[in-house]
Order: C-alpha cells, then structure tokens, then sequence
C-alpha cells in the first residue's frame, strides 16, 4: 500500500533552497531504497510562490500564498510503498519533522476510490 508522508514544519526565508534533509533522512531514504518501500520524495518550494485556487458561484478566483492562515505549512512529502500503516509511522517518526511539527501519514486512494 502507498502512503504519503505529509512534512509540515515553519518555513524560514530560504529554508527551501537547503539540502535534501539531514543526515537521519538521507540514511532513511538509503535504507528505504534498499527495501524497496521508496517511491518518490520532494520538498515544496517557498510558500510566497503557492497561490490557491477557489471557485465560488462558478467565478474562478486566487489568491496569493497558501490556504491556511497558521505558522505551520505544507513543507514537502515522502512517497512510500508499504506492507502497513505501523510500517508507514515507523518511516514517519524518522523525519526530522516529527521533532518540530508533524508528519501527517495518509494512505493514496486508487480512482476508484479504493486504497492502493
């Protein structure tokens, strides 16, 4: 089953030009290609550039910025492909966003609307 590993965290100026992780994520990314559970991974580019997308009473608007009007946003995302939920929260507790904010752990959905 695939899962997404939702990182949040509180995004400084610049924070998404650093690296890839620190060195616990790229020994979890090592292990996990290892394994075989490594899908994809990609961190979210500067929340100045998200727009959002709304349409009300069939007028399209957008407005700058992202959706929420909290500190904590989006950061980026971790694709895996696991025997379990446990498994997926075991991967989840590794990153480092786990010890500022969350890692939210959410299965995909299939078109169908069936858990792949």
């Amino acid at each position: 089953m695939k899962y997404m590993l939702l990182t949040y965290g509180i995004p400084a100026p610049g924070a998404h030009l650093e690296a890839s992780g620190n060195g616990a994520e790229d020994t979890l990314l090592a292990e996990i290609v290892e394994t075989g559970e490594w899908v994809d991974r990609a961190p979210l580019a500067d929340p100045a550039l998200t727009r959002t997308v709304r349409v009300l009473d069939g007028a399209v608007g957008t407005t700058d910025g992202p959706f929420t009007a909290v500190a904590e946003q989006l950061t980026g995302y971790w694709l895996v492909d696991c025997e379990s939920m446990g498994r997926a929260l075991e991967l989840a507790a590794l990153l480092a966003g786990t010890r500022t904010v969350a890692v939210e752990v959410r299965p995909l959905m299939d078109p169908s609307g069936m858990e792949m």
